[in-house]
């Protein structure tokens, strides 16, 4: 990531009105990864069984060069409810500057109800690598070889 090394990285953020009030992205614990975001909307959601929405969370924000911001679900919400990140991850790209909205969906049994403020996602921050392209005939043999899913066993 840019910057100088040891520095820690910068997140820009926008708080839109929609957001007044809200706390802005943060660890849940000083060794957390991602940073727990919450939504931003104005009545509860109710998130019926099978049913998708793309969450508000009121913030926009600017990246590091070369990063990218990753929307990951929360294990609570996903044990406990059954709703998780649509797109997971989810990828906010450095050059994106638009209201982050989090697409949650609820592959539960229960009809769930969104709060304003509640933890809906994590965002995390990480490097971009953008390779260069080449096409070749013929490529490399490995000991998988072609074997897809499953190929390489249960242990």
């Amino acid at each position: 990531m840019s910057g100088d090394p040891g520095q820690e990285p910068v997140l820009r953020i926008q708080r839109l009105p929609s957001a007044e009030g809200l706390s802005l992205p943060a660890p849940a614990t000083e060794a957390a990864a991602g940073l727990d975001v919450v939504a931003a909307v104005e009545e509860p959601l109710e998130l019926a069984p099978g049913t998708r929405a793309a969450v508000p969370t009121g913030l926009r924000v600017a990246l590091p060069q070369d990063t990218e911001l990753q929307v990951r679900p929360r294990s609570g919400l996903a044990f406990r409810d059954g709703v998780t990140v649509l797109n997971g991850p989810g990828t906010i790209d450095a050059d994106y500057r638009g209201e982050v909205k989090v697409l949650l969906v609820n592959l539960g049994d229960a009809t769930v109800r969104i709060e304003r403020g509640e933890r809906i996602a994590q965002l995390v921050l990480a490097p971009v690598l953008r390779p260069r392209c080449v096409e070749v005939d013929v490529l490399d043999e490995t000991t998988r070889g072609e074997g897809g899913f499953g190929s390489t066993g249960r242990r």
